[in-house]
């Protein structure tokens, strides 16, 4: 049998890349298949080296917001890229940035950009470390903000999908500093300020998680910890890497109403390139070098590759209001394999908010980790499998959310939900 040339790379890649990847989630551990190599993509199509084309919901992990390579975006970088790939000193669209950032996502007064969203969770805990001047950190089990020390704590993404909520190489002196908490429990919340009186620095969480799986706060909670760090002199930091311009103009404090006082950015934000950001009060964002005492710095922060793409993608998105078309696209996918649910016997969840959904192998309710982790990753793998091997692809992972596109069609969405049906109705007779 002719080996496929997926299987050729992969194996080749194991010998020079440790695990064959360069992101865990990648590897596809625990699907019982080796991961595909992909050679192009195009609006809400990819296409692998063995010639296969699927349906895409994953989108880069969330940033083609608009599809694959827009043309917007395209000759947006390759103007961009005729002027000069880096300069290592200022350029006008680094203020561009700025100055959009600001108007849309109203609690933020200045901003700074960074390379990724981990880049920008860890800037966040070293500036509210600073400017509070206190060393602990509360954070929500399953929130994932990126591999940085003191939050892979808890974790949720890569971390959670390969049975390792936490990593070898994180001191246990740092680890220690860092309270972890069940989302969705003020109470636990309000007992951990109460036992650390005057030492946390901030709460750091996904506004709406989407690294376990997709759940949403319950009604009170955000305002409940606005209040809680407000009256305990911690800030309030909101991890909208993943939500930031992708549920609204301006992101999950848009639609919760809930003013963090930092918040992380990164994704959608780059246009497909790699990008991050963190911005807030000037008060707050003073505190940063060169102004104030807190270090931070990155040699191809803001570089003009990454700005003109963001910036070519933020503003088609407000041209075409992207977001009523996906909330629309959005429905139509989550009635299509709701509808078909309710024709078996289904130990099926399903989770959407605008344009990002998931599909939980569990009949109770997921709020938290701990009832996200009831979902069967035996039945997801089948499911995940079944959906591949007919042209859909979804996130090769339980605790992962799926993303749709702006280039997605209601036909992409018909042939999805009656793939999705199938692979359900045959699970449903299983389970």
């Amino acid at each position: 049998m002719t080996k496929s040339r997926s299987s050729a790379l992969f194996s080749a890649a194991q010998t020079r890349i440790p695990g064959g990847v360069n992101s865990p989630v990648r590897a596809f551990r625990g699907l019982g298949r080796d991961p595909f190599f992909i050679e192009r993509a195009e609006g809400a199509r990819l296409w692998d080296v063995d010639g296969h084309e699927y349906i895409d919901y994953v989108g880069s992990w969330g940033p083609a917001i608009l599809g694959h390579a827009p043309p917007v975006v395209v000759a947006a970088v390759q103007k961009a890229a005729t002027r000069g790939i880096s300069f290592g000193i200022p350029n006008p669209l680094e203020v561009e940035m700025a100055e959009l950032i600001c108007a849309w996502v109203p609690s933020i007064e200045k901003v700074r950009m960074v390379n990724s969203g981990t880049e920008a969770t860890m800037s966040c805990i070293r500036l509210a470390r600073g400017f509070t001047r206190r060393d602990k950190v509360i954070k929500f089990e399953g929130c994932y903000h990126g591999h940085v020390d003191s939050l892979l704590v808890q974790a949720g993404s890569g971390s959670l999908t390969h049975g390792q909520p936490d990593s070898a190489g994180v001191p246990a002196e740092l680890a220690r500093l860092t309270i972890a908490l069940p989302f969705n429990d003020i109470d636990a919340v309000r007992t951990a300020f109460r036992e650390n009186s005057g030492q946390i620095a901030a709460v750091i969480l996904e506004p709406i998680p989407a690294n376990a799986g997709l759940y949403l706060p319950r009604a009170s909670f955000l305002q409940s910890l606005r209040d809680e760090c407000t009256a305990a002199g911690a800030l309030l930091i909101f991890d909208e890497v993943m939500t930031g311009f992708r549920l609204a103009r301006g992101g999950a404090q848009e639609i919760y109403g809930v003013a963090p006082d930092l918040t992380a950015l990164g994704k959608v934000i780059g246009g497909g390139l790699p990008v991050g950001a963190f911005g807030g009060s000037a008060q707050i964002m003073n505190q940063l070098s060169p102004d104030g005492p807190v270090y931070q710095a990155g040699t191809l922060s803001g570089n003009p590759l990454a700005m003109a793409a963001g910036l070519a993608q933020l503003r088609e998105l407000e041209r075409i209001d992207a977001w009523q078309l996906l909330d629309k696209l959005g429905a139509e996918l989550q009635e299509g394999i709701c509808g078909r649910m309710r024709c078996f016997e289904k130990p099926f969840t399903f989770h959407r908010l605008g344009s990002m959904f998931c599909l939980f192998f569990t009949d109770l309710p997921v709020f938290d980790l701990a009832s996200a982790k009831r979902s069967k990753p035996a039945l997801f793998a089948e499911y995940f499998r079944f959906c591949l091997e007919r042209g859909v692809y979804f996130a090769p992972s339980q605790f992962e959310t799926g993303f749709l596109s702006a280039a997605h069609t209601s036909a992409d969405i018909e042939k999805t939900c009656a793939v999705a049906g199938d692979a359900l109705a045959r699970l449903g007779r299983a389970a």
